[in-house]
Order: structure tokens, then sequence, then C-alpha cells
């Protein structure tokens, strides 16, 4: 059979795979992208995916260099505050309201949320395009050999790819990243979140809020208005067997618990979609890189949905791998690129891992003491302008 040859090969079309082919087919490098699951681009088909992702303002150049963001700024919900509220007292009701805004260090909202079903829908247009990027759904990057010169890929329906760069972005049980022997070290919280999206009857007004009792938070992030409601996409992270449990109630029961929940901070919630149930895991890779493969995204790093931090940094690897491929073209893939871009990238990864898992362990806490010393800190952490200003900037990932 004949070996097609290109200077890329992105096992892997989720969100953060079709970003990464959008960005370095508009660079003019050509680009074979190969995922086993056909996007769902539709909200209503069977397996969309309902979560959403918050664009963080750091990570919009990549998106305008890529060609996308101009397709996905009339969708998009700016967050202009994110507000954690502390419901962990003997009731489930607010005792601590703190807003993050983020007027206090930039002009620009803290990022633009869409829904992901949606944003798989304007990556694949926007590939079809560009004329040197090959989308290929429902195949899958199956082997994989790698020498100095060059990767061999061998696709599920049997083609061989000879690139000069693969990009691993085929997830937290990445088929590239296992072929490379590279290790990852893995974290179970025993949580589980549900997925959806709710309207309500007070307005959001571009507010973020992260409501903290135990189990996990409960995350209601702005979208844009449905059917002359307001709209929100809604994380709830529990126990597994308590998400299990929520996921099989009737809408009534579902809807009742959720407003306790919720502490009816923007009235009473209405389901207004499907509800989705996704695993709770953080993991980081050994190494960002091997020879000729480059991890990114979830083969590289998982974490909990929280502060928007899971799809921006998969930004910042595409970003930093972008910035050194255009810096030297000829050099694309080589070892001394690959070494530049883990050194780059593994340590902040890893701080941002950690410090999310602190976040998501402090969030689950059960114990009526410890929720209260919970909410003394955030209170203190608030008080103070300069940390409130550079914790901000820090989930921004700007100094």
């Amino acid at each position: 059979m004949t070996r097609i040859s290109t200077d890329i090969l992105i096992s892997g079309g989720g969100v953060a795979g079709l970003s990464a082919a959008a960005a370095f087919g508009s660079a003019g490098f050509s680009v074979i992208c190969a995922d086993p699951t056909p996007p769902v681009t539709n909200a209503t088909d069977e397996g969309a995916d309902l979560r959403t992702t918050a664009f963080l303002h750091p990570s919009i150049p990549v998106l305008e260099s890529a060609g996308l963001w101009a397709r996905l700024e009339p969708f998009a919900a700016p967050l202009q505050i994110m507000r954690i509220v502390d419901a962990g007292g003997e009731t489930p009701e607010p005792r601590v309201i703190k807003d993050f805004d983020a007027a206090d260090i930039s002009d620009a909202p803290f990022g633009w949320n869409l829904p992901n079903w949606l944003l798989r829908r304007e990556m694949v247009a926007r590939l079809a395009d560009l004329p040197n990027v090959s989308f290929l759904p429902g195949i899958a990057t199956t082997k994989l050999l790698t020498r100095e010169s060059e990767a061999l890929v061998t696709l599920s329906d049997g083609r061989k790819i000879s690139a000069r760069l693969v990009i691993a972005a085929d997830g937290r049980n990445s088929t590239m990243r296992e072929a490379l022997g590279i290790a990852v070290k893995t974290i179970r919280y025993g949580q589980k979140a549900l997925a959806f999206a709710v309207t309500h009857p007070v307005p959001h007004q571009n507010v973020s809020t992260e409501i903290h009792r135990s189990g996990g938070p409960f995350t209601l992030v702005p979208l844009p208005d449905r059917d002359g409601l307001p709209c929100s996409a809604v994380v709830w992270m529990e126990t597994g067997p308590e998400v299990q449990r929520l996921a099989a109630l009737p809408v009534a029961d579902f809807e009742a618990a959720m407003n306790l929940r919720s502490c009816q901070i923007l009235g009473p919630l209405t389901l207004a979609s499907r509800r989705s149930v996704w695993p709770i895991i953080s993991q980081i890779a050994d190494r960002m890189a091997g020879e000729r493969v480059a991890l990114m995204a979830e083969a590289a790093h998982v974490v909990p949905p929280i502060g928007a931090q899971g799809l921006n940094m998969s930004l910042a690897d595409l970003s930093t791998l972008l910035d050194l491929a255009k810096a030297d073209p000829a050099d694309l893939g080589s070892a001394k690129m690959l070494d530049a871009y883990h050194r780059r990238r593994h340590l902040e990864v890893q701080a941002r891992v950690k410090g999310i898992d602190l976040l998501n362990r402090t969030s689950m806490i059960e114990g009526q003491l410890l929720r209260d010393l919970r909410a003394g800190a955030l209170n203190a952490f608030y008080s103070v302008a300069p940390v409130r200003k550079t914790l901000m900037k820090a989930g921004l990932g700007v100094r």
C-alpha cells in the first residue's frame, strides 16, 4: 500500500485535536487528523458532548491564528465575573459570596463560554476550508513506529502515514503515548460529574458561579439565552454513586435536587437538556514528548473541571508547539524541538495539576469544621487585594 507523507499527523479529533489541525493548517503545514469517532455536531443527536468550554482570554490569540475565533465568537457567552459561593453551613444556603471581577486585572472578560458540540461543528467547518488539511473521522491510529527522521503511523483502514511530527491528542488513554512507553500518574477521587443545561428566571449577567458544599462544586456557566430565557451550563460534581442516583431520577425529582444544591442563586432552575455523566480524575504524563511525537491535551494531562483549566492548558500546549514549529519549520519534530517543548510545558503542567487537585479536594470535604475553615480561607484570600489579583492572574495563566 502506498505510504502517504505529511508534515503533521494528529491522533485525535476532539476539540484539542481539531484546534491543532486548524492552527497548523493555517500556518501552512500539511496536516492529517484522524479520530475513531465521527464528531457529533448537533446538541440533540445521540452522543453529543453537552459540556461547555470556557476559553480564557490568553487562549484567544491561538484561536484567531487558526481562523477559528471569527467562527466561534458569535456563539460565545462572555465570562466577566467568577463568583465563589460557600454553602457549607448546616443548611444548603449561601453563607459566603465573593466575586472575582476580570475588570480588576484586564479590560477583557476572563473568557468566553461555548458548548462542546458547537465547537466541533465550527472546527470541522474550518478544516474543510483548508486544502492542506485532511480530516479522517471514523479512522483510528493503531500503530506507531518512530525513527530519528520520521514517524510511521498505521491507520485502522490499513493506510500508512509518514509524518515529521505526530501530535498525540487522543485522550487520557492515548494510543500514541502508550506506544512510546510514556507512563502516567493517575489520581482517582471516586467522583463523577453531571453535565447539563438549565434555564432560569434571574439573568446570569455573565457571571460564572461555583457553589461549594461537599462532594465537589456545583458550577453554573453562562450560555446565550434559550427560547427567550437566561440559560446556563451546569457541571455538578459528586461522589460516583450519588451522581448515578441523580442521573436516574425522574425530571421533577432531579429538578428539586438541583434547586436545593444550587441554593436558587439564579432562581428556580429548569432542566433544558439531557443529562450526561463524566468520570473525574487527575492525570499527568511523565514526559510531554518522545521521539517525533508531542503529547498535548488529555494525552498529557487531565484535571477536574474547576476554574476552566482543562482545555486552556491544552491550548497553551498548542501555542508552544506552534511557536516552536514556526520559528524553525525545517526543524519540525526534531529532538531539539520536542525537548524544548517538554521543558517549556511540563513544569507548568505539573503545577496546575497539583493546584487543581488541591482545589478539588477542598471542594469535596464533608466535615463541618473543615467546611468552616474553607469558608474562612475564602474570606481571607478575597480580602487582600494583591492576593486576590494574583490568584486571578494565576488562573488565567498570565503573570
